[in-house]
């Protein structure tokens, strides 16, 4: 897969992680998990870009006697999901164009 194309795939992955609550690092990739696997360095990755992007705030709390990153959606980041369910449209129609008449060479 193009790099750029799975990058902005991961990048709304991240989002809609966060999309209804707040969360962190750790949390993020189990609740990804049953839909792709990510590691950690990629993660923090995403989440550096992302916030350098506007599309997701930081703040830190104490629990468990340790300091832990919470990640929030902002609504720039809202909108990015928003743009990619309208784009991801358009990469089915340009699927179906790729593939029609597929199922007769079979």
């Amino acid at each position: 897969m193009d790099i750029q194309m799975k990058r902005g795939l991961l990048d709304v992955c991240v989002l809609a992680t966060i999309k209804n609550e707040d969360s962190y690092g750790y949390q993020m990739i189990k609740d990804m998990k049953p839909y792709l696997e990510m590691s950690e360095s990629t993660l923090y990755t995403i989440l550096k870009r992302l916030e350098a992007a506007d599309m997701l705030t930081v703040r830190t709390a104490e629990h468990g006697g340790r300091l832990r990153k919470y990640y929030h959606i902002t609504d720039l980041g809202l909108r990015r999901i928003e743009e990619f369910k309208s784009e991801w449209q358009e990469m089915v129609t340009i699927y179906q164009f790729v593939t029609k008449g597929d199922e007769k060479d079979a």
